[in-house]
């Protein structure tokens, strides 16, 4: 028995619209009931709401084309003057029509010489008798616009004297989008989020023929087992999913265990998962390189729990400050001649370890360290003879703004500022690792 029924439409129509927007059955049928029939007056305007990749997009989309409506779709982030976004709607309801010629671009500078425009658009591509869905993604870029762009939209229908229905998609609620000096209220839908149940149905869909149903749901289900919680952005999930089922089938194809094994295949999938979990929304690295390390397992080994900016994005001066900085933060003062003098003689660690030096200097955390500290260590690592230029000073500074150092104290302070370094051992090794140095050996918890 099909959930969405409407006399307007085919009953296979909509058995194939019911099987295109799964999970979403009680908003599509609340559509149809507003939209009614084709020639009928619909709502002058409405308002869905609801969190990103919950649905808004991809069910009008796939409404309006399943039930073949006449619509325009615009995105007003990529048209975020009205301007655009008016000339934009107008060409799109000229060029509908493949049959219709190419119609020439025309000015449109003001809301009235779009009421006027519009009106001929639709005499123009025969739309008289039928209803016109004006569809606005990202509509919160419309508060950005002239204070009269919003009011007038939700008034369309009203000021064009056309069967025409205004759709607004957003991720914000209607009272943030309510103008001070009011306006026609629209009819508000809500998209919840989709519950973990939703979200499975929907992954499920997308599984690879070779295998079977069944040995898909169960990969799908231990992917939201580990990243229900911190991501339920069906996208991300789709991505996530996409990008580690090789590797969870390799059991499988190595011939070690069958698609009902899921203990062995758990235990092959559980650490590919944890590295993903570390970049989930970020995509530091694109798929190609993330399934070469997923290959690679030497290297994948060794950029375990990174970051994948930690070794790429920061120039080599740069790198070399942020060593100094984390040997500056954590080794003591009167450990610098050991570390970095040549002919410092034998110094054994005891000899000059006090009572609260047993702890680690990892465990008591940074400690500040002036410039000049960092300024020699730096000179005594690098080869070749570096310079204080103000490339140097500037590059120290990018370092705080990106908030890998640290400014401690004023800076009207007469000795000069002092720093801190705020990055991990992990990050810091990933980062001596590309330049080929060997921080372990330069500091003096692990002497």
């Amino acid at each position: 028995m099909p959930n969405l029924e409407h006399s307007a439409y085919p009953a296979a129509t909509l058995l194939r619209l019911e099987s295109l927007v799964p999970c979403r059955e009680s908003q599509v049928s609340m559509l149809l009931s507003i939209f009614g029939e084709r020639q009928q007056f619909s709502f002058p305007s409405i308002f869905i709401y609801g969190h990103t990749s919950s649905g808004k997009t991809y069910v009008m989309q796939t409404l309006l084309n399943t039930l073949q409506l006449p619509h325009v779709f615009v995105n007003c982030v990529e048209h975020f003057t009205s301007r655009l976004l008016l000339e934009e709607i107008l060409i799109q309801l000229q060029n509908r029509s493949s049959e219709t010629k190419q119609a020439a671009h025309v000015p449109c500078d003001t809301f009235n010489d779009f009421v006027r425009l519009f009106k001929q658009a639709v005499v123009s591509q025969d739309l008289q008798d039928q209803t016109i869905y004006v569809v606005l993604d990202r509509a919160e870029q419309l508060r950005e616009m002239e204070a009269n762009i919003l009011p007038a939209f939700l008034r369309l229908q009203e000021l064009t004297d056309r069967n025409v229905t205004v759709v607004l998609l957003s991720e914000i609620v209607w009272e943030l989008f309510r103008p001070n000096t009011g306006c026609f209220e629209p009819f508000t839908l809500y998209f919840p989020d989709y519950s973990i149940g939703h979200l499975q149905k929907i992954l499920c869909q997308n599984h690879p023929p070779e295998y079977s149903a069944d040995f898909y749901a169960a990969y799908i289900n231990i992917l939201l087992g580990v990243f229900y919680m911190v991501c339920r952005d069906l996208k991300e999930l789709q991505h996530l999913a996409a990008l580690n089922f090789s590797k969870y089938c390799e059991p499988v194809v190595r011939g070690e265990a069958n698609e009902r094994d899921t203990r062995k295949l758990w235990k092959n999938i559980e650490p590919h998962l944890k590295k993903a979990m570390q970049t989930v929304y970020l995509r530091e690295i694109s798929s190609s390189q993330w399934e070469r390390l997923q290959r690679d397992e030497g290297e994948a080994g060794q950029l375990k729990g990174l970051s994948a900016h930690a070794h790429v994005e920061l120039p080599y001066y740069s790198k070399f400050l942020l060593i100094a900085a984390y040997l500056a933060s954590y080794n003591p003062v009167r450990t610098d001649k050991r570390f970095f003098l040549k002919h410092h003689g034998k110094i054994k660690k005891t000899n000059f370890m006090k009572k609260h030096e047993k702890t680690s200097n990892h465990l008591l955390g940074p400690k500040p360290f002036p410039l000049d500290r960092l300024l020699a260590i730096l000179y005594s690592i690098v080869d070749n003879r570096v310079a204080p230029t103000a490339n140097i000073f500037s590059q120290i500074t990018s370092l705080v703004t990106l908030q890998l150092l640290s400014m401690v104290g004023n800076n009207d302070q007469l000795d000069g500022p002092r720093y801190k370094c705020t990055v991990s051992l992990d990050f810091i090794r990933a980062i001596a690792r590309t330049v080929n140095f060997d921080i372990i050996k330069y500091l003096y918890d692990f002497l």
